[in-house]
């Protein structure tokens, strides 16, 4: 059988294709640490577990409502309210199963051929990969290290057409780290007032943030509200990759859109993950706090341990949990650079050409590992180093 055209085109994230690698050296007794993967070290908070466990035994184990259990959407609605600072209802409210639904959904309901879609590089793959397997074009802007990992303003308006309908945000962003400044924000929400395009901001990250309070969205605007997609999730925030549970917010034609996209898919989400859910944005939120703490402390240890390998320079992260160093002065390609890493260092992590043309010469480290192996996974790069140090 002959697949359609579209999915050669279909691109992947390279963390698993790395994790299967690691797995494989790990079945022939290779001590692998794991720098690699997006996904938090920490449990998931036991008021949540319990909530899930409660729900389970209560029955919630039916078909729900497509758009959501209007109690899940009214407990996501009164958190976006709060921390965005924007006046939103349920009714906006969207849950799926996981985050990335909302950013397919909006490409299907948004993109085809002929269309446009500004996307930041480097950045999560699958931003480009959707583009393309939607027949838009996908036009990258560079996110730039001396900027702070973010855009160059000018330049992403110089981009925009009257072919543009949708922008890609990613702040806090991965594989970068970065934020968008508040003035940049409110400069892309000028750019947008009155020209025909929606904006995709994924602030999944919003919480894991190191300074300066929650980032700035977008949808603060109110001319933005009904032009922005909020695209939010409980995976990072709340250590729940497992649980598959995210939401959209966005305006009632794009509710309509996304509810037959989930009718026409998944049918609906678990319904005791959505319980689960309310307890996370409504129970304590100490074991959050607790997480980003730690996760600043280790972002400290493992920038100042880049920049005592030779050939590697890296900047704080202002957010998320990766380290994204500037390897060019080694010399080598970037995934030959995290391949030879890999393969003679036992650490695994990502080479930036994977997240887009822009990312080469760049590697990304998750800090989502212990205090110890993260030393450990220093001391063992710095003693390779000496391949590639002049």
């Amino acid at each position: 059988m002959e697949l359609v055209k579209g999915m050669a085109g279909l691109g992947a994230e390279s963390a698993f294709e790395v994790l299967a690698k690691a797995r494989a050296l790990e079945a022939q007794g290779k001590s692998i640490i794991h720098l690699q993967i997006g996904e938090p070290d920490f449990p998931t908070p036991r008021h949540i577990i319990e909530a899930g466990q409660k729900a389970l035994g209560e029955g919630h184990t039916k078909y729900g409502p497509t758009q959501g259990m209007p109690e899940a959407r009214a407990a996501i609605a009164r958190y976006v309210s709060r921390t965005r600072g924007i006046e939103v209802g349920p009714e906006r409210v969207c849950i799926v199963p996981g985050a990335k639904p909302i950013m397919y959904f909006a490409m299907i309901a948004l993109l085809g051929p002929g269309d446009e879609a500004i996307y930041p590089n480097p950045a999560f793959p699958i931003y480009e990969s959707m583009i393309k397997f939607q027949g838009a074009t996908a036009v990258p802007v560079a996110l730039r290290e001396d900027r702070g990992w973010t855009f160059d303003m000018d330049e992403l308006e110089s981009k925009l057409t009257p072919r543009t309908k949708l922008i890609i945000l990613n702040s806090p962003a991965n594989p970068t780290g970065g934020i968008i400044p508040p003035q940049d924000i409110e400069r892309l929400a000028m750019m947008c007032k009155d020209r025909d395009v929606i904006v995709l901001s994924d602030e999944i990250y919003s919480r894991i943030v190191y300074e300066g309070g929650f980032p700035a969205s977008v949808a603060q605007y109110p001319w933005m509200l009904d032009k922005t997609i909020i695209l939010d999730g409980f995976s990072k925030t709340y250590s729940m990759t497992g649980w598959r549970l995210g939401y959209g917010v966005m305006s009632q034609q794009m509710v309509a859109a996304t509810v037959q996209l989930m009718g026409n898919s998944n049918s609906c989400t678990a319904t005791f993950t959505q319980i689960a859910g309310i307890a996370a944005l409504e129970g304590p939120q100490d074991p959050v706090d607790m997480m980003v703490r730690e996760f600043k402390e280790r972002s400290d240890v493992i920038v100042k341990g880049l920049n005592e390998i030779p050939g590697f320079t890296c900047t704080l992260p202002k957010g998320a949990f990766y380290a994204f160093p500037n390897v060019k002065a080694t010399g080598v390609p970037s995934k030959k650079l995290a391949d030879m890493i890999l393969q003679e260092a036992g650490v695994a992590c990502l080479d930036g050409r994977g997240f887009g043309e822009f990312g080469e010469g760049y590697l990304r480290f998750s800090y989502a590992n212990s205090m110890d192996n993260i030393q450990v996974a220093l001391r063992r790069i710095k003693a390779l180093s000496a391949k590639w140090a002049k």
